[in-house]
């Protein structure tokens, strides 16, 4: 396995999995989803997980958030296996899932009624906080239908940070929003990351948005997914996705995907452009 840039923090991961495989049934046969995932996660490292569809990646995911369980293999958080959901792992999906009769702040406020420790009269004040860090301070009363894709985006996130976790998974949350609204979160993103230096892992087909904000890009292999190669990205931040830097760090990393890939098919490696 080869890496780029600077080497994980010495010390116990804050995330780690150990020989992690994962079965499913699919019309009536059996799929290995994952095979033998080795990775671990240092706290506070922004870790991006890229590969070809089907390799696993929302899996891994779900294994980490506790939504599903290995068939073998152990996931680790803080050296204590992962038993199920929990508060210091929340996930952010591709949709939003707003309720979509609450305003922006009463979505945000839904996240904190789950906090029994949090008093009733501090979540109003909260919930404005968290949505003024991710640039809504202006729409907290806004319904869900008057707000952009990207703004519902923001609400969501707002309301995964509620629960303030130590963990923030991300299943391709930037997918479903244009170009340039993809690249304002990407900022947003980064700057909400320097200042809590939380854990992150991001799931991720845009291997430049891997690059553009990540400390670490993990390659995932076709199915059965593994991972085939780590890439460390040791760029300054805040990067801007269009960066000459990121692009030649990105177009590495595809072409060893595509490497594995003809690999794995049999074929010959395809040429470097």
């Amino acid at each position: 396995m080869s890496a780029e840039g600077t080497a994980l923090a010495p010390g116990p991961p804050k995330l780690e999995l150990r020989g992690v495989s994962k079965r499913f049934e699919s019309a009536g046969r059996e799929v290995l989803a994952l095979e033998d995932v080795r990775l671990r996660v240092a706290e506070g490292e922004f870790v991006c997980l890229v590969g070809p569809s089907g390799c696993g990646k929302s899996t891994l995911l779900n294994l980490v958030a506790g939504l599903e369980f290995p068939d073998r293999g152990e996931v680790l958080v803080d050296g204590a296996p992962v038993a199920g959901p929990g508060p210091e792992r929340t996930v952010l999906f591709q949709d939003a899932a707003l309720f979509p009769w609450l305003s922006a702040i009463g979505n945000v406020r839904f996240g904190l009624r789950l906090r029994a420790e949090v008093p009733k009269a501090e979540r109003e004040e909260r919930a404005r906080a968290l949505l003024e860090r991710v640039g809504l301070g202006e729409f907290l009363h806004a319904s869900v239908h008057e707000l952009s894709g990207g703004m519902r985006q923001r609400v969501a996130l707002a309301r995964a940070l509620t629960a303030e976790p130590t963990i923030l998974l991300m299943d391709e949350p930037f997918a479903a929003l244009d170009a340039l609204t993809r690249e304002q979160f990407y900022g947003d993103l980064q700057r909400l990351w320097q200042r809590s230096r939380r854990t992150i892992v991001l799931v991720t087909h845009n291997v430049r948005e891997a690059v553009c904000l990540g400390d670490r890009v993990v390659l995932l292999s076709a199915r059965p997914g593994r991972v085939c190669e780590e890439f460390g990205v040791d760029l300054p931040r805040p990067r801007d996705f269009n960066q000459v830097e990121i692009a030649e760090v990105a177009g590495r990393i595809l072409r060893t995907l595509k490497s594995h890939l003809a690999r794995e098919d049999g074929g010959p490696e395809p040429a470097a452009p």
